[in-house]
């Protein structure tokens, strides 16, 4: 396909290389000066959001905010400070600083012109099989590449981009008819590692594969400005009803839980346990090097009683250091700077091992955690899943949780560290950039590593006297059976301090035109339709969450009900971004619900919604639209 790429370029492989050292110096350096200032677009004026500034040929970077203010720490010298946005040429200046800060700072960012070029992407979405052909990739293969102005890594790339990525299969969830099937269950997801991973692919210049796209990870990547809880329960139930975007004769329903926000320094001490993969096909530099980079700022944020052992596994597992103190960052820094890459992968070995240092530091009323940080390459080790999943279920119900951090590209194991965090009672991360891992380990640590409430489930009843057909968007791998919601022995989903979870629903009301395609069975031929009653004629549809609480083995219910006087026809932000979200998946899943979804329409909505938007993520989601578009465009014309 013929596509316009001289600009994508200067963005896919351009700018940081990084000394492997240059962390440490800023970390370890009490001499640092700060570096700020403003970017604004050349022509307008107008702030530049999610715009990356970094140190020329140094790993160390930041993004613009809202107003298109930045911030960087260094020690004194001379610094090549570099903007880099999507759709704009790269601006560089050098600074001098001495022994004073150095602000007014000011980047006029040109747009660019864009230069055809061809590249050639092609898929496969059979299932755990990804096949990529990219002559980017060939193109950028000895490049650096900045990856998704949310941080860096460093990887070349082969000729032809041939990997060996594996993901799930996902049958999407089609519309259900309410008379027949009144009930939907399913348990909460907060992990956020799709839409990262989404991100890396969509900037190093091809489209995700179907199966990639988790719409559900995709929108809680975000977060949203929900209500916070008032009472007793440690999460407050937001929701919003409108028209459907993507068919205005449709309603789209959000349901929004919003966790309770703990300050980090009240936040239970924690007994963690890295649980490093250091196998031989860790030795990229988006996979052990950043590993070590992102661990080394959540040990800066560590205190005197947070306690840290290290287990790392390659050929064969073992501790390469014991429980240590967070008030000694020296001895935890220096043992992830000894660690190097090689060998076969015992990844089985290496959670057995991890799972003893654990429970012989148990801790009562701490954060006992082990976080497994890998490729997800488990190729030598327990034969069976099934043993494995009972290990990690076992230790989950004696409150040692785990939690997975994926690195790299060309051979993640998407499906397997999914399931494995899911079993742990832990989140799933997908680590691409070095600002990603400082927003999972520091910005959102206490939602990481905290857990508020467990096993938190949703069961929504639709009233089919207002509700044809109703879909759930996304969270297909989080079904649950309706009897499921009252059994409390079965495992759902955890909420972390702060997080926030939204859930979309698509429903059709009564009177509209339906689809054929669009459900799996017809409507039912004998059954009258349901009579609205008195009492619940007003009623579209009863809400039920039921939760643990961390250290709880019995659940609360909680329920709320959504009227038709609830009904608006302008979105609030959030809603309106979130529904950007859930068209811009439904797009790269080509999904046969997304109707009028286009990717104009994902670019107003995320607009109308971008709000706040403090830590730039909704303004940097604008710009992988746009990038993808760009993609889809060239695909349409080859």
């Amino acid at each position: 396909m013929k596509m316009i790429l001289s600009a994508l370029l200067m963005v896919l492989s351009p700018i940081i290389g990084g000394q492997e050292d240059y962390l440490n110096v800023c970390l370890e350096n009490p001499n640092l000066y700060k570096i700020s200032g403003k970017v604004v677009d050349a022509e307008t004026g107008d702030p530049l959001a999610a715009v990356v500034v970094s140190i020329k040929e140094k790993l160390v970077g930041t993004t613009t905010d809202v107003n298109g203010h930045f911030e960087l720490e260094v020690p004194a010298g001379t610094h090549k400070l570099s903007a880099v946005y999507i759709g704009y040429e790269i601006q560089t200046q050098s600074i001098i600083v001495k022994d004073k800060d150095v602000t007014g700072i000011v980047f006029k960012m040109k747009q660019d012109v864009i230069q055809g070029e061809e590249i050639v992407v092609t898929a496969q979405s059979d299932r755990k099989t990804l096949t990529v052909t990219n002559q980017l990739a060939a193109e950028s293969s000895q490049r650096i590449r900045g990856v998704s102005g949310m941080g860096y890594t460093s990887a070349p790339s082969p000729q032809y981009y041939q990997n060996a990525e594996e993901y799930d299969t996902i049958s999407e969830n089609i519309f259900k008819w309410a008379q027949k099937t009144p009930l939907s269950t399913f348990s909460i997801d907060v992990d956020g590692a799709s839409y990262s991973n989404v991100r890396r692919m969509i900037m190093d210049g091809y489209l995700p594969v179907a199966d990639a796209v988790r719409i559900e990870e995709m929108i809680n990547y975000f977060s949203y400005s929900y209500t916070e809880p008032d009472d007793d329960d440690p999460f407050a139930v937001n929701t919003e009803i409108a028209p459907a975007p993507w068919n205005p004769k449709h309603q789209l329903v959000q349901i929004g839980i919003q966790g309770e926000k703990v300050d980090a320094e009240n936040l239970p001490p924690s007994n963690l346990v890295f649980l490093l993969d250091v196998s031989g096909s860790m030795g990229s530099h988006d996979k052990l090097p950043l590993l070590k980079k992102g661990f080394k700022l959540l040990v800066n944020n560590l205190r005197e009683d947070d306690f840290v052992s290290i287990v790392v596994y390659a050929g064969s597992s073992g501790l390469v250091l014991p429980p240590t103190s967070g008030a000694d960052k020296e001895t935890i820094l220096e043992a992830l700077d000894k660690l190097q890459s090689g060998g076969s992968t015992a990844g089985a070995a290496g959670i057995q091992q991890a799972y003893i240092v654990a429970q012989e530091n148990f801790r009562k009323d701490a954060n006992n955690r082990v976080i497994l940080a890998t490729d997800g390459d488990f190729n030598v080790g327990v034969s069976s899943n099934e043993k494995l999943i009972e290990l990690i279920e076992e230790k989950r119900d004696n409150g040692i949780f785990l939690s997975v951090l994926g690195f790299g590209t060309g051979n993640l194991k998407d499906s397997k560290m999914e399931q494995i965090a899911d079993h742990g009672n832990g989140n799933y991360y997908y680590i691409d950039n070095l600002l990603e891992a400082k927003k999972v380990l520091v910005s959102e640590m206490g939602g990481t590593l905290h857990t508020i409430a467990k096993d938190v489930k949703i069961q929504v009843e639709f009233n089919p006297a207002n509700v044809q057909a109703y879909r759930l968007i996304g969270y297909e791998n989080r079904l649950l059976a309706d009897e499921d919601f009252n059994d409390d022995t079965k495992d759902a989903g955890e909420l972390g301090a702060g997080h926030t979870v939204t859930a979309l629903y698509e429903v059709i009301p009564v009177g509209v035109d339906i689809d054929s395609d669009l459900t799996d069975v017809d409507p039912l031929k004998y059954q009258k339709p349901t009579q609205p009653l008195n009492s619940f004629s007003n009623e579209i549809m009863t809400l039920k969450l039921r939760y643990k609480q961390p250290d709880g083995d019995t659940s609360k219910l909680i329920s709320t009900v959504i009227t038709k006087d609830q009904i608006t026809t302008e979105m609030s932000e959030d809603l309106s971004f979130a529904s950007a979200v859930a068209s811009f998946g439904m797009l790269l899943r080509d999904s046969k619900f997304k109707a009028d979804s286009s990717f104009d329409l994902v670019k107003e909505l995320a607009r109308k919604g971008r709000g706040a938007d403090e830590n730039g993520y909704r303004a940097e989601f604008q710009k992988i639209v746009e990038l993808a578009d760009l993609l889809y465009e060239g695909q349409s014309k080859r």
